[in-house]
C-alpha cells in the first residue's frame, strides 16, 4: 500500500504546543509568529520533518496558515478545508478565518497590537510574502523581523528530514534532454538580465534535470536546490550519495555537484557584482538576504522552468493517454466490483485499498507499474463526501451504505504520466435532491469540456462557465474548477488553471483538470472529474479546445437526460462509446459487461 489510514492530527496536544509556543515567543522578544504551511521549497504537500503548522494546530490540510499571538491563535483555511479545520482543530484555543476572503496579512493589519514585534521564519517566507506582510505590520504600526523558528526549538521529536535515492526519469518519458532544458532556461536568463537563476521549486528541479525521487509521499520529488547561470554550468546542490554510479556519472556530465547545506555558502562566492533571477513567490527572504549581503542584486521574475514545464512536450502526451488508458481499466474494474457489493459491506477504507490494488494489478497487466498513488485517496461515504479534501482515517471510516452517493477521487503515478479522476456513485437509491444536482455539476463539466477559446484565453476568463448551471439556482463550490498536473510529477502544478484566480494564459500541451462539484454539508458530495488537455482546434486557427484524457463512465443511474441539452447528451455519449472502445479490450467478460451497460447511449 502507498497510503495508511491513520489519523495523523494531534488536536488534543495543541493546546499544550501553543503556550510552549508563546514561552518561546516571549524569550524571543515576540509578540506574535507566523506559521505557514510550508518549508524550503514552498511545496504543497510536505515532508513529516516540515508539517510545523499541523503539529502546532493539528490541521493536517495542504492549504493554511496560522498566527499566534500572546493572547489568540488563528488558522486560515480555504473552502476546500472547512470542515476539515472545524474538526481537526480545538475551538477553545484556536479561532479559523477564511483564507481567501481574510487573508493573514490582511487580519494583522487589523489586529495586530501597535508595537508589537512579529516573528516569521525567513526560510519559510518568500520575498512576496515578506512585502505582504510588511505592509500590513506598518498598517499596524508594528515590525516584522527575522527569527530563528520558535516552533523548530519546541519540537523535540521531530523527524528527520527525508534523503532517499534521486534517479533519473528516462529520456523516453521526459522527452527532452535536461542538457536541452538547461540551455533554454540560460536563454531565459540572458533575456531577463540576470546572471544567475536560483531553482528553489522541487518541481522545476525534477524537471529541469530529469531528476526523480521520493522524499515526499505520492509526489516523485528529491530535496535539493540549483543555481543555473546564463552561461556555462549549472550548480547542483544534492548530495552525492543518494546517487547510484549511472546517475552521478550522467548528472556530473552537465552539473556541478555541491553538498544540499552548501547554498548559501555558493551564493555568498558567486553574488558579488551578479543579478540572479528570483521567483518572488518561491524563493524564501534567507535566500534573497544571502544575495544582497553578498552584492548581489535580486531581480524578481517568474519561475522560467515553470511555463516549459506546464507546456508538455508530445512524449509527455503520449505517456499521459497510455497512463489514462491503464488508469481508466482499473477505475471500471473497481466500479463494476464496487456495484457487486452488497451496501453496508464495504467501508471507505477498504473501497480505497481495493481500488490501489486495481490500479497496481492493470499497470502490471498492461506492462507498467504504479510507482505511487498521486495523492491520498479521497474515499467519502454519505456526509464525509461532503469534505472536499476527505482523508479517510481509522477513526472516520465509515460504511458505504444503501440509499446515499460516494465519491471517490484518487489518482496514481506512473513513470509516463500523473492521473487525477473522481467519481461520484448511486449505491441504491439517490438521495433526495442528489439527481437534481448532480446534473447541474455535469452540464458545468460539460461546458468546460466542450469549449473552444482563442489564444490568450486564461483559466479565470471560462471558470464561471462550470458555474453556470449551479449560479442560475443560486448553488456554488468553494474550490477551483481545474488546476495543471505534472508529468510524473506533481499531481497540482502551476502556473495554469481553472479558477477564479486562473491568471496564466492557457497553452498546448497544458494538461488540466476539470472537476466542477456541488456539495450539501452532513448529507452527501457531487464532484465530476476529469484530465483535459489544452490543443489547437482543427477548424479555427488561433483558438484552442480541450481533449479529455480521462476514459471512465459517468455513472448513469444520476443522469436524468430529460435534463440535459441535445448537445449535452451528445458529448455524453460520445465520451462514453470512446470509454468503451478504448477500455474493452483489456477487461475480461464480467466487467466488459458492466461496462457496456454503463456507456450505453442516453435518449431524451
Amino acid at each position: 500500500m502507498f497510503q495508511n489510514f491513520e489519523s495523523r492530527s494531534e488536536r488534543e496536544q495543541s493546546p499544550t504546543r501553543i503556550v510552549a509556543l508563546r514561552e518561546r515567543m516571549k524569550s524571543l522578544g515576540i509578540g506574535a509568529f507566523l506559521v505557514p504551511h510550508a518549508d524550503e521549497h514552498q511545496n504543497e504537500y510536505l515532508p513529516a520533518s516540515a508539517e510545523r503548522l499541523a503539529w502546532l494546530t493539528g490541521f493536517t490540510g495542504s492549504a493554511g496558515f496560522a498566527i499566534v499571538t500572546t493572547d489568540r491563535a488563528v488558522l486560515f483555511v480555504d473552502g476546500r478545508y472547512t470542515l476539515q479545520a472545524a474538526d481537526q482543530t480545538d475551538p477553545a484555543v484556536i479561532s479559523i478565518e477564511s483564507l481567501i476572503d481574510t487573508p493573514p496579512s490582511t487580519w494583522l493589519a487589523a489586529n495586530a497590537k501597535k508595537g508589537t514585534r512579529i516573528g516569521f521564519d525567513p526560510w519559510l517566507t518568500t520575498l512576496s510574502e515578506r512585502k505582504r506582510f510588511d505592509k500590513a505590520a506598518a498598517k499596524a504600526g508594528a515590525e516584522l523581523i527575522s527569527v530563528e523558528n520558535p516552533v523548530d526549538t519546541i519540537w523535540r521529536d521531530r523527524p528527520a528530514t527525508p534523503a532517499g535515492p534521486a534517479y533519473l526519469h528516462p529520456l523516453l518519458h521526459a522527452g527532452k534532454p535536461a542538457v536541452e532544458k538547461i540551455a533554454d532556461i540560460a536563454e531565459a536568463i540572458r533575456k531577463a538580465g540576470a546572471d544567475w537563476h536560483v531553482v528553489v521549486s522541487l518541481v522545476s528541479l525534477a524537471w529541469l534535470f530529469n531528476l526523480r525521487g521520493g522524499d515526499i509521499a505520492h509526489i516523485p520529488l528529491a530535496f535539493g536546490f540549483a543555481l543555473v547561470p546564463s552561461e556555462g554550468r549549472p550548480l547542483l546542490f544534492l548530495a552525492r550519495h543518494r546517487l547510484d554510479r549511472a546517475t552521478l556519472d550522467e548528472l556530473s556530465a552537465i552539473v556541478e555537484l555541491r553538498e544540499p547545506g552548501s547554498l548559501l555558502e555558493g551564493i555568498r562566492d558567486l553574488a558579488k557584482g551578479r543579478k540572479f533571477l528570483c521567483d518572488p513567490d518561491t524563493v524564501s527572504v534567507a535566500v534573497a538576504s544571502a544575495i544582497a549581503e553578498a552584492g548581489g542584486e535580486v531581480i524578481e521574475g517568474s519561475d522560467p522552468c515553470a511555463l516549459p514545464r506546464a507546456t508538455k512536450n508530445e512524449a509527455e502526451i503520449a505517456g499521459s493517454r497510455a497512463a489514462h488508458l491503464r488508469d481508466g481499466v482499473a477505475m471500471v474494474r473497481f466500479l463494476a466490483w464496487l456495484d457487486r457489493q452488497k451496501p453496508g459491506t464495504v467501508d471507505e477504507i477498504g473501497a480505497a485499498s481495493r481500488l490501489e490494488e486495481f490500479r497496481a494489478s492493470a499497470a502490471r497487466e498492461m506492462n507498467s507499474e504504479l510507482r505511487e498513488v498521486s495523492f491520498d485517496t479521497i474515499s467519502g461515504a454519505g456526509a464525509n463526501g461532503a469534505i472536499v479534501h476527505y482523508r479517510v482515517t481509522e477513526a472516520t471510516n465509515r460504511a458505504i451504505e444503501d440509499n446515499s452517493l460516494y465519491l471517490v477521487d484518487s489518482g496514481g503515478q506512473y513513470v509516463d504520466g500523473t492521473t487525477d479522476i473522481t467519481r461520484t456513485v448511486a449505491i441504491g437509491l439517490p438521495p433526495a435532491g442528489a439527481v437534481d444536482d448532480f446534473i447541474l455539476v455535469l452540464k458545468g463539466h460539460i461546458a468546460i469540456a466542450t469549449t473552444r477559446f482563442p489564444a490568450g484565453t486564461r483559466g479565470m476568463d471560462i471558470d464561471a462557465f462550470a458555474r453556470r448551471s449551479l449560479w442560475q439556482v443560486g448553488k456554488d463550490y468553494a474550490h477551483g474548477t481545474g488546476h495543471g498536473v505534472g508529468s510524473f510529477l506533481s499531481v497540482h502544478e502551476g502556473p495554469a488553471a481553472i479558477s477564479r484566480r486562473g491568471t496564466e494564459p492557457l497553452k498546448a500541451g497544458m494538461i488540466l483538470s476539470n472537476e466542477p462539484g456541488f456539495y450539501r454539508q452532513g448529507l452527501y458530495g457531487i464532484r465530476i472529474e476529469n484530465l483535459i488537455l489544452v490543443r489547437e482546434t482543427a477548424d479555427y486557427p488561433g483558438f484552442l479546445e480541450f481533449e479529455t484524457l480521462t476514459l471512465s463512465p459517468v455513472d448513469r443511474r444520476l443522469i436524468n437526460p430529460a435534463a440535459l441539452s441535445p448537445d449535452e447528451r451528445r458529448w455524453l455519449n460520445a465520451y462514453h462509446a470512446r470509454v468503451l472502445e478504448a477500455l474493452s479490450p483489456h477487461l475480461e467478460a464480467t466487467d466488459r459487461t458492466w461496462l457496456e451497460v454503463a456507456c450505453a447511449p442516453l435518449t431524451a
